[in-house]
């Protein structure tokens, strides 16, 4: 067994990694936008996976800026045809829609003709910030029960904690991260609490139990992309061609200790997580306490951060039919993907957890499951 300075030093150097993570991109101006002769080439960047398409506009557009129409600009991104989420990080797309990775990722960026019938509006930082600040908020409800230590930080601190993220700034996101006391995720299945965030859920005037703790709740998004069911290597899979063929969904998974050591494996969290994939029973319907929304509390900062959420953060029904309950017993998960790794399904889930999640606090899982088709 490793020394416990081992394994605090292999959580460090993983954490760094997802910050330094970046995929390979080639970006190319879609042929009806460009004005000159000859075409400009494609843009060759690196696209930070805890980082957003929308914040690479600025040096996309500097790019292809002689080759641009007049007008105004409404910039998005396709791949292979189909219309790219703005708010989803790249690290997730890439992992999503690359079964067999692709170096660089040939992308197409448009600035005419946004599909506002598939991709909700984005108008530049300001929008990818809002569903930032609002995925910030609802993971901290889910771990604490509230989004108060969201909601009470200052404007300062809103701005540092948004700039470390766009900067892809560890050590800076740490100095302010911090100040929310939502800590590690416990290998017993408790989430540690500091006597501060204790007296102030209890009320001051209640006297704090020795060894206070409270049963871990780790926020989940969970991206499943169908495949052909008779798929023998994921790099023959068909392109995405719509959004319809992925579920995506929010399912925070508890931990609640029973008695003596809690020892969860990535399989065990992902059968609690997806029985619909994992379970030889019917698909089983999901508790609706699962389905964690935030808060109003979490929902004051404006309007439109209000319809940002509404238009694109909906929690996936996991109700079905007796025919797709059919077909899901006889679905087989072909692939689990997190930071770009393929993890061993015995890895303890809470060191991903822990060690793998985005800076919303969200962990990110993507899985292929091969299905037949209806």
């Amino acid at each position: 067994m490793a020394a416990p300075h081992d394994e605090a030093a292999w959580s460090e150097e993983a954490v760094r990694r997802v910050w330094d993570g970046a995929v390979p991109l080639q970006v190319h101006l879609h042929d009806a936008d460009v004005t000159a002769l000859p075409p400009p080439p494609p843009f060759l960047t690196l696209g930070p996976r805890i980082g957003y398409l929308p914040l690479l506009i600025p040096v996309i557009k500097a790019h292809f800026s002689s080759a641009l129409p007049p007008g105004v600009d409404t910039v998005w991104f396709e791949y292979k045809g189909l219309p790219l989420k703005w708010y989803v990080p790249i690290g997730v797309l890439f992992d999503l829609l690359c079964a067999d990775p692709e170096r660089p990722w040939n992308l197409i960026v448009h600035f005419r003709g946004y599909p506002a019938e598939i991709l909700s509006p984005c108008e530049g930082e300001d929008s990818v910030k809002w569903s930032y600040m609002n995925s910030l908020k609802e993971a901290t409800f889910i771990i604490t029960g509230n989004s108060k230590s969201v909601m009470n930080m200052s404007q300062a601190d809103q701005v540092a904690l948004w700039e470390s993220v766009m900067k892809g700034s560890l050590d800076g996101y740490k100095k302010i991260s911090t100040r929310l006391k939502l800590g590690l995720f416990e290998e017993d299945g408790l989430v540690r609490m500091s006597s501060v965030e204790r007296q102030r859920q209890q009320g001051f005037d209640e006297p704090e139990s020795p060894g206070s703790s409270k049963p871990c709740r780790v926020p989940v998004r969970l991206y499943v992309r169908n495949v052909q069911e008779d798929l023998e290597d994921l790099e023959d899979a068909a392109p995405l061609r719509d959004w319809e063929s992925v579920s995506y969904i929010n399912r925070p998974f508890e931990i609640r200790k029973a008695g003596g050591s809690s020892y969860i494996t990535l399989e065990h969290a992902l059968k609690t997580l997806l029985p619909e994939f994992f379970s030889s029973k019917s698909a089983v319907r999901v508790d609706d306490s699962q389905h964690v929304r935030a808060p109003d509390s979490a929902r004051d900062d404006s309007d439109a951060a209000n319809s940002t959420r509404s238009s694109h953060e909906e929690v996936e029904p996991t109700s079905t039919s007796l025919q797709e309950t059919d077909a899901l017993k006889k679905a087989k998960v072909k692939l689990v993907r997190v930071q770009g790794i393929e993890l061993d399904m015995d890895i303890p889930f809470l060191w991903v957890a822990n060690n793998l999640k985005n800076p919303e606090y969200y962990l990110h899982i993507c899985v292929y499951v091969g299905a037949r088709k209806q």
